[in-house]
């Protein structure tokens, strides 16, 4: 039997690593399933989803120019179609001029006390500002050896 991509072979486990696991499909033939291939969920361990010895169906995906079978047991699952789920059109062109996004639209005194919340929040800022360089300085100074450090 000739392995084409695209092909549904069965074959067995016959090796696995922490990347992937190596099916022989037979005629002296080896593909590799990639751990992201095994199932359609999440895959920590492979050890937890296949062992040596499992016999399943995989999905030629690819043939590298070196012999390298790239195979898929996930896209191989005979899954039936899932329902598309239609969404509800919505004609946007019929909705009508939009409004302009206003920020402060929900609250009415952030206009009104902005200048003086702005102004009462700087002053704070700079005071708390100048009392930690003041401290900074203080202590810097004095490791440093630097006007007022003691000197032996």
């Amino acid at each position: 039997m000739s392995i084409e991509v695209g092909a549904k072979v069965p074959g067995k486990v016959s090796g696995i690593t922490n990347f992937g696991a190596f099916i022989d499909l037979g005629a002296g033939k080896t593909g590799l399933v990639h751990i992201s291939e095994v199932s359609n969920g999440f895959v920590k361990d492979i050890n937890e989803v296949l062992k040596v010895g499992d016999e399943v169906t995989v999905l030629v995906t690819n043939i590298g120019a070196d012999g390298k079978i790239g195979l898929s047991i996930r896209k191989a699952e005979d899954r039936p179609q899932e329902e598309k789920r239609e969404f509800p059109k919505k004609d946007f062109h019929k909705a009508g001029p939009k409004k302009p996004f206003n920020r402060n639209q929900g609250n009415q005194n952030a206009a009104n006390n902005s200048k003086q919340d702005f102004d009462s929040l700087m002053s704070s800022f700079l005071k708390d500002s100048d009392d930690r360089l003041s401290s900074l300085r203080r202590n810097t100074e004095g490791k440093r050896g630097g006007r007022g450090g003691r000197r032996s």
